[in-house]
């Protein structure tokens, strides 16, 4: 060793093939048992691309993908030139933004409830109790909800024996983006809440004794270190959530809702609207261009926000 350096190592830190052939065999096993998730990756994330051509075709099944026509940018023009597309694009993205917000803040909210739990017994039951619902099918959940709030539902039902009006909620959009949110954090906010469990785990407990010492409260020590300390995953999560913000929860909301027009000018999103027009348009063209829209969109999206991150808070920074 010269400098600090290996011997086969090149300059400017680099290795060579030879450092490189000692590193795989030396962790031979694990790079083995990354191989299934390598080949998995390759073959559902980057063998697909190929299909992104169609965005750009007058697609033809008969035809195939390199068969049919070029036709430029008119499926995006078809898109664009869509009347209501504009309220698609904004009830994505403010959906999103919901979701994003109060998912994350339940999510870090139970997370510190755990984390103060001192029987373990009840502090497994709890978590358990919370994580359940995340494996609960939308379509399961849509049928609950059409049992409580449904025209025939218990709550019309409590109504009428009490001599008011039934409630509507199936023909009246206002309330949906409301019920969303909270039928979301009931299902993911439990789940979401592992990895912050796991972060707080991590942490030392010297310095919440010392706090103590200094007389700090539970309160103060939650907003003082747990919070801070987690920040850097709960934006590191955020930034990560940004990427999809372009993107509808399809199996949620369609789930919930179907192809209920009444409700559209609130919970109508993108990836709705392109299933919609697949099935009644059948254009695959288009429905392709509106979803390679939504990938670049998310990625610029978190290319900005990385950006800022990155200026604010250097150390929570994706890259």
């Amino acid at each position: 060793m010269k400098n600090g350096k290996k011997k086969n190592q090149k300059p400017g830190g680099r290795m060579s093939m030879a450092d490189v052939g000692k590193e795989l065999w030396k962790n031979k096993f694990l790079y083995c048992m990354a191989i299934p998730g390598i080949v998995w990756v390759c073959l559902f994330s980057y063998v697909p691309l190929y299909g992104i051509l169609i965005a750009f075709k007058k697609y033809s099944a008969s035809a195939g993908i390199w068969g049919s026509p070029w036709i430029g940018l008119e499926n995006f023009k078809f898109l664009f030139n869509y009347k209501g597309i504009g309220r698609v694009f904004f009830n994505t993205i403010f959906l999103n933004i919901l979701f994003i917000v109060f998912g994350t803040s339940m999510s870090v909210l139970l997370a510190i409830l755990f984390s103060e739990i001192k029987n373990k017994k009840f502090k497994k039951v709890s978590q358990s109790v919370a994580i359940f619902p995340n494996f609960i099918s939308w379509t399961v959940i849509s049928m609950i909800l059409t049992t409580i709030i449904g025209s025939s539902g218990m709550i019309n039902s409590i109504l009428a024996k009490m001599g008011h009006e039934p409630l509507a909620i199936y023909s009246n959009p206002t309330p949906w983006p409301f019920i969303l949110v909270l039928l979301k954090i009931w299902q993911g906010a439990g789940y979401g809440s592992i990895v912050y469990v796991a972060t707080i785990t991590g942490f030392d407990t010297g310095i919440y004794e010392a706090a103590r010492v200094d007389g700090a409260s539970k309160f103060q020590q939650i907003t003082r270190i747990t919070l801070p300390m987690l920040k850097p995953t709960i934006i590191l999560l955020t930034l990560m959530s940004i990427g999809n913000i372009f993107k509808g929860d399809f199996g949620m909301i369609y789930a919930l809702v179907g192809d209920s027009a009444k409700l559209y000018p609130t919970v109508d999103v993108v990836d709705t609207f392109t299933y919609r027009a697949l099935r009644q348009l059948n254009d695959l063209g288009m429905s392709t261009a509106t979803s390679f829209f939504q990938s670049i969109v998310g990625c610029l999206m978190v290319l900005v926000s990385n950006a800022i991150v990155r200026k604010v808070e250097p150390d929570s920074a994706i890259f």
